[in-house]
């Protein structure tokens, strides 16, 4: 009797405190298996039109993936789902994604070019040229609720009746050459073949679906600044001849994004929050901005009140000499000193970007990724340096 008693109250404790434990963020349960597809009306940034459920009754096959942008993983799965689509369009399969993430920071961007925010969306459907729609539900998060995707992709599998016939990844590896299952193909196939399908459900790697807490808004376009980003000192020094000519050298074994700017120029004021906003996404990197204000020595005072209005916790330098013309050669004979003037330089020198005038910052951004090393999650700089070829391979033609 006492162990029954034991075992009851242990039971009770459990039962009291395993939803406060497991699902921290209110988290949905994943739609199983025979399910009905959920119904939604949500927006395709990408073409301004709306898309229903309802839209997709010709379908024999429905196919719902829910995916994002800034999560590396299913940037690999981009090429593989954008063949399933092309693959079984002509054989009844219809498939569309959906965007369901809330807040993206700063600091989980390591590895993108683009956040979630639909005119994101659009951007990277454009440069990726995708052939399914891809809807957006970060604003509430409504339908993404009823669905409950894992993480991003998450695969949907439908019958022409709307039964949920699969739920899980794409294939077992994200390593494209590693993969040796093909789950959502074969369900697909089976679902056309009118089989059972073998495997119904399979675990989803990737990011976890951001779901946001009670009265949290919507993805904010720009992303947020951490806290601990906040708390660094804003810093400004004097510069020589001698550190500009070493700045463009680059013996710092990190990718050095230089920008001239000054206090008077208001496209230098402009750009600022998109140099930093590109500081802090890859702050984990080997990375670093520096900042040349090319004000005069007494002018520091008030390139450091813009500085401090910024927050700009990176280097941050200031001509150290009344010659501006002496230091400007310092650094770059081929410059003829306007402003704003940006430098991307990679660790042996190699000058990657450069621009006189307002810069280009999804571009400084995705030549970043062309060229980081891959040592933190290997195929990211290859996945960008195809996407790039494709996207140059497009324009031509």
């Amino acid at each position: 009797m006492a162990k029954r008693l034991c075992a009851l109250l242990a039971a009770v404790l459990f039962l009291a405190v395993a939803p406060a434990f497991t699902q921290p963020r209110d988290i949905p349960p994943v739609l199983t298996i025979g399910s009905k597809a959920p119904d939604f009306t949500l927006p395709n940034p990408v073409d301004g039109k709306q898309y229903s459920l309802k839209d997709f009754d010709s379908a024999k096959v429905l196919v719902v993936v829910f995916t994002c942008n800034h999560c590396p993983t299913a940037e690999m799965y981009e090429g593989r789902i954008k063949q399933i689509a092309a693959d079984y369009r002509d054989k009844g399969v219809t498939l569309v994604a959906i965007q369901p993430n809330g807040l993206i920071g700063y600091s989980e961007r390591s590895h993108d070019d683009l956040g979630d925010s639909p005119e994101e969306m659009k951007i990277r459907a454009e440069y990726r040229d995708f052939n399914f729609p891809y809807l957006y539900d970060g604003e509430t998060q409504a339908v993404s609720r009823q669905y409950g995707p894992i993480a991003t992709p998450h695969v949907y599998v439908f019958d022409q009746q709307r039964i949920l016939r699969y739920s899980g990844h794409v294939d077992n590896n994200v390593r494209e050459k590693l993969v040796t299952k093909r789950e959502s193909r074969d369900a697909i196939d089976a679902v056309l073949a009118g089989k059972t399908v073998a495997v119904e459900t399979t675990p989803v790697i990737g990011c976890v679906t951001k779901w946001k807490r009670p009265g949290e808004g919507a993805v904010e376009k720009a992303g947020y600044s951490s806290a601990a980003w906040l708390k660094k000192p804003v810093a400004l020094e004097m510069t020589d001849a001698a550190t500009l000519t070493a700045l463009r050298k680059n013996d710092t074994g990190k990718f050095l994004l230089v920008n001239f700017w000054a206090t008077w120029c208001e496209p230098c004021r402009a750009e600022f929050p998109d140099l930093l906003a590109i500081a802090q996404m890859y702050q984990k990197r080997p990375f670093q901005l520096v900042t040349v204000s090319t004000n005069y020595p007494d002018e520091k005072k008030g390139a450091q009140a813009f500085l401090e209005e910024q927050h700009a916790v990176t280097r941050n330098l200031i001509f150290g000499e009344m010659d501006p013309y002496k230091l400007i050669a310092a650094f770059d004979k081929a410059w003829s000193g306007g402003v704003p003037f940006t430098m991307l330089i990679a660790p042996n020198g190699q000058v990657l970007y450069k621009s006189l005038g307002s810069l280009d910052a999804l571009e400084i951004r995705r030549t970043l990724l062309r060229n980081f090393p891959d040592d933190e999650y290997v195929g990211v700089a290859d996945y960008f340096q195809r996407a790039q070829a494709e996207f140059e391979a497009r324009k031509r033609n």
